[in-house]
């Protein structure tokens, strides 16, 4: 079967189950996207790998790259292998330079492992096929639009509003979203803070 290859396009909390995130890839040349369902901490785990976000004691997913470096061996890729009743299967692909072995994995594990060792993240046409949602741009488009009518105003962005505080402001913002573990938004006013350095 042939492997296709995926990229991750975002992580937003999940509009069906409350306390999830929906973990979306797209398919590398092509529009479909595959939205898998994942707990907040394996999404708070991808997040801080995206973002370079160093975390005051490593975790799990830290402590597994650790694991194969000391004992020699890689991960060479990851790929979301099964669907079956709605959930999705994984397998994490090693090699000791040698022999190849395969782990079992939840999707969310694997492909936070996955970036940590920068390895691409796959997976078969059946699955896009059952799974997989075409985007377009007119889907986009009118998503937009709906936010405008609803409230009246252009919505604005996080990376926007953090061009119009104080230094100071941003610092105190910084220092609250670490302490409650928001790394995505701790990363993107970090990102502001290092522009104005």
């Amino acid at each position: 079967m042939e492997k296709i290859k995926l990229e991750i396009l975002g992580l937003s909390p999940s509009q069906s189950q409350s306390g999830s995130f929906a973990l979306v890839l797209g398919e590398e040349y092509g529009n479909r996207r595959l939205p898998i369902i994942i707990g907040m901490f394996e999404a708070q785990a991808i997040a801080i790998e995206i973002e370079k976000i160093v975390p005051n004691r490593p975790m799990t997913h830290d402590l597994f790259k650790q694991f194969a470096k000391n004992f020699n061996f890689t991960v060479r890729e990851i790929v979301i292998s099964d669907l079956r009743e709605g959930i999705f299967f994984a397998r994490i692909v090693c090699s000791d330079g040698v022999r190849e072995s395969v782990v079992d994995a939840r999707p969310s594990d694997a492909i936070a492992i996955g970036i940590r060792f920068n390895v691409p993240i796959y997976t078969y046409e059946s699955i896009l096929s059952e799974a997989g949602i075409t985007a377009s741009v007119s889907d986009e488009d009118e998503e937009q639009e709906e936010l405008v009518q609803k409230s009246g105003r252009t919505p604005r962005a996080l990376s926007d509003q953090l061009k119009d505080m104080t230094v100071d402001e941003l610092h105190r913002m910084l220092e609250e979203a670490l302490s409650k573990e928001e790394y995505e938004r701790a990363a993107k006013i970090r990102d502001e803070l290092s522009r104005r350095n």
